[in-house]
């Protein structure tokens, strides 16, 4: 008699026999799952129609569209396929694009005896446009009544806690649909979404988002939040931005009059917004080689007083606002073009200063935090060297600003457009220099602005000999006032104007004041005094 274990004749062993007990589990466990497995193909397209017509049920003015929904009892997940959400006033394109979503049970939290879900979404895409952003602006249903949270909990009934986005994109077009705004390859982690862990600390949650942004920029969000939080979600994170092209914002800076070409943008800086503290802080904004022109009609004259007035209101409200800091630690704005364009009666005047550079230190919302300081330099009207500075606080009993500029030896024909604009003259040889001091405190306002004109040349016999002749005589006018005003030692036309007295308006912010003061000034002491001597010395004949 052979043993089981024993070598039988020609060298084998045999195996040891399995108990047929086991072999029926391990049948029957294959079984179920071949069952199970088979079995939710048959749930698939019932529970399909039943997501999305509960969905559509849930929103209010958009329209869900799910082709294809797969149900696996094993994991207890879901997946969709094909996902798009469209808004019925204007349907074409879908707001919302998502090729594969899955959310299933988030197994790890089951030893945390919490039965929560995870979100996976792959190449999601968002697009708006201004047509449908214009139709959710005039609807009168708030987008928190639009259904959107129930939607989504048709999709899976339990809490995400777990959310992943890779590879998504979001896309704004406004007018003209080859200038885009688009974020690309968009990607948002974010766990702890239902406070599981570390519940008693202020953000127990890390989210982390990352994209490219207008093709060649990028940027990061990355920090802790308490996405619980009521009234609404609370978040304190980092941000960082690179190489950010800010002429595609062109198309929304034209509705303020601004116009944009080229420049890039940097930043990094850090925000906390909570219910009882709200922060922004930018520790460097870096601005480089933008062009940029507010353009003033005589149409658009109304439209920029009710923004300057929003502006105003706004500054005021959040000026030394206790619960809210918002700092600027360091803007630079550098190898720029930045000019000031006049339009009316067919006219055209733009007032420039190029290669300019501007820095700005410790801007602050916040009085205690001390005055802010800037520096600028550039060459006003491509020519004249041009040097300022200026020290300035948050607004608390008024403006409090102290400002010094300083221009040198700009090349007057630069500045034929202004002089025929408001001088009713042109000039053919000359410089323009200038200097101001104005300090405003306690609402009020004392400083001067004192320009200086040498080797001032207005009528020149071949470059007029098309002109008029009564005002060709006036050139000469204008000239010949501008030789007995002449300081002969120097050889410079100067005039002064004085700036003081009560401000006019207390409440106009500090921005306001600098743009006002300075424009009105500089046409107060350039071109009247030419005018003025001109009247008097016909006057005398």
């Amino acid at each position: 008699m052979v043993e089981r274990n024993e070598p039988v004749p020609g060298g084998t062993r045999r195996m040891p026999a399995v108990p047929k007990a086991l072999l029926w589990i391990v049948g029957i466990l294959i079984s179920l799952v071949l069952i199970v497995f088979i079995a939710s193909f048959f749930i698939d397209e019932p529970l399909r129609r039943t997501t999305e017509r509960r969905m559509n049920q849930s929103l209010k003015g958009y329209k869900v569209r799910l082709p294809k929904l797969h149900f696996s009892l094993i994991g207890l997940s879901i997946t969709l396929k094909g996902l798009t959400i469209s808004q019925e006033a204007h349907p074409q394109p879908p707001v919302a694009e998502f090729p594969y979503l899955r959310a299933s049970v988030q197994w790890r939290e089951i030893l945390s005896a919490k039965l929560v879900g995870d979100m996976r979404v792959e190449g999601p895409k968002i697009h708006v446009n201004l047509q449908q952003l214009k139709s959710e602006a005039a609807s009168k249903v708030p987008m928190k009544q639009k259904g959107w949270q129930q939607a989504f909990e048709a999709i899976y009934p339990l809490k995400i806690n777990l959310l992943k986005i890779t590879d998504g994109s979001l896309t704004y077009i406004d007018e003209d649909p080859k200038r885009p705004l688009r974020l690309s390859h968009l990607s948002l982690s974010a766990d702890n979404i239902r406070n599981i862990h570390l519940p008693d600390k202020v953000y127990p949650s890390d989210f982390r988002l990352e994209t490219d942004i207008f093709g060649s920029g990028h940027g990061t969000v990355e920090g802790r939040a308490n996405f619980l939080a009521e009234p609404t979600p609370a978040v304190k994170a980092a941000i960082e931005l690179a190489k950010v092209p800010i002429a595609y914002f062109a198309q929304l800076a034209a509705r303020s009059n601004v116009r944009i070409e080229g420049g890039v943008l940097s930043a990094s800086g850090d925000v906390e917004y909570g219910r009882k503290v709200q922060t922004a802080r930018l520790k460097k904004l870096a601005i480089q080689g933008v062009k940029l022109n507010y353009i003033h009609t005589a149409q658009t004259a109304r439209a920029e007083s009710r923004r300057a007035e929003k502006v105003k209101k706004a500054a005021k409200e959040v000026s030394n606002k206790p619960d809210l800091v918002l700092t600027i630690e360091h803007l630079s704005l550098t190898d720029a073009n930045v000019g000031f364009i006049n339009t009316y009666d067919g006219r055209r005047v733009r007032l420039f200063l190029s290669d300019a550079n501007f820095y700005l230190d410790n801007f602050s919302n916040q009085f205690s935090k001390g005055p802010a300081k800037a520096r600028l330099s550039g060459k006003f009207m491509g020519s004249g060297s041009t040097q300022a500075t200026a020290a300035f606080r948050p607004e608390d009993k008024g403006p409090d600003l102290d400002l010094y500029l300083k221009i040198d030896n700009t090349q007057l024909v630069s500045l034929n457009d202004l002089l025929r604009s408001y001088g009713h003259f042109d000039v053919t040889a000359g410089t323009f220099s200038l200097v101001t001091e104005l300090h405003v405190k306690n609402n009020r306002v004392n400083g001067y602005i004192k320009p200086f004109f040498k080797d001032m040349k207005v009528y020149d016999r071949r470059q007029d000999k098309n002109k008029g002749f009564f005002h060709r005589v006036y050139e000469m006018l204008v000239g010949g006032v501008a030789k007995l005003l002449e300081n002969r030692p120097r050889d410079q036309v100067a005039t002064k104007a004085d700036i003081s007295g009560p401000l006019q308006n207390p409440k106009t912010n500090t921005w306001q004041i600098v743009v006002e003061l300075i424009r009105n000034a500089f046409i107060k002491a350039i071109l009247p005094t030419f005018e003025r001597n001109v009247d008097a010395l016909g006057k005398h004949k």
